[in-house]
């Protein structure tokens, strides 16, 4: 059953991994098919080198349980699980250890929109968490980073600023589908490396004008947007 979900759900992997964002095991994906109630989510431990779209794992998005798959889903699961919970216009979530993104986030440092590409894709700052408290790994390690993402967000859309900065760990990206939350994968790390290099050029560079953030963002996502081509 799902076929059509492990299918899209596998192909947003592969995609991850053909864009050189993941190493090893590094990362994973999945996807949410809210009419059933149900995310496929890559399985726990298993190279990309040998994935196959069978091999996704079928979740309840109203238990959290694995409800089809021979192999047990990523550990990052319930992370997974309690954003879709919270977040209910997202259908697709990716994490990853990518480089330049994980290295702001382990830097501890607040990564700015420096620039037009940036506000081209993510409204304002990317979301930094605090790091979890000793309590809060104990307890429930996978599922309170969820909960320090959610309160990171404060408000914010998620769909409008689509990535966040799990301090000391790494970078979650969301969308509409398993696809965009990885397309947004992509231009995470792209600005992260562009902002780690303009720091470097200009420790003292200045996020970019709110207005001319505006501009970017809204004329590709607002009510009134006109990038790209007319939709006949």
């Amino acid at each position: 059953m799902f076929e059509q979900l492990k299918h899209s759900a596998y192909e947003a992997n592969m995609e991850l991994w053909r864009k050189k964002l993941v190493l090893y095991t590094w990362g994973n994906v999945s996807q949410a098919d809210r009419a059933h109630g149900i995310f496929a989510i890559k399985p726990s431990g298993v190279p990309y080198e040998t994935l196959k779209a069978s091999d996704m794992v079928i979740v309840s998005l109203e238990t959290g349980k694995r409800v089809e798959g021979d192999l047990n889903p990523s550990s990052d699961t319930p992370t997974h699980y309690e954003l879709y919970k919270a977040f209910e216009n997202i259908n697709g979530i990716t994490h990853t250890h990518s480089t330049y993104a994980t290295a702001w986030a382990q830097s501890g440092k607040e990564l700015l929109c420096l620039g037009t590409t940036h506000a081209d894709y993510i409204r304002g700052s990317v979301p930094l968490t605090r790091y979890l408290t000793d309590e809060e790994t104990e307890a429930a390690y996978e599922a309170n980073t969820a909960s320090v993402i959610i309160e990171a967000f404060n408000g914010k859309n998620p769909l409008h600023t689509p990535a966040v900065l799990v301090r000391g760990h790494g970078p979650f990206t969301f969308g509409k589908d398993a696809a965009s939350s990885v397309y947004n994968a992509v231009v995470l790390e792209e600005v992260a490396k562009m902002a780690y290099l303009s720091f470097s050029i200009n420790p003292q560079a200045n996020k970019l004008p709110q207005y001319i953030q505006d501009k970017h963002f809204l004329r590709k996502h607002g009510p009134n947007a006109y990038y790209g081509q007319l939709k006949r």
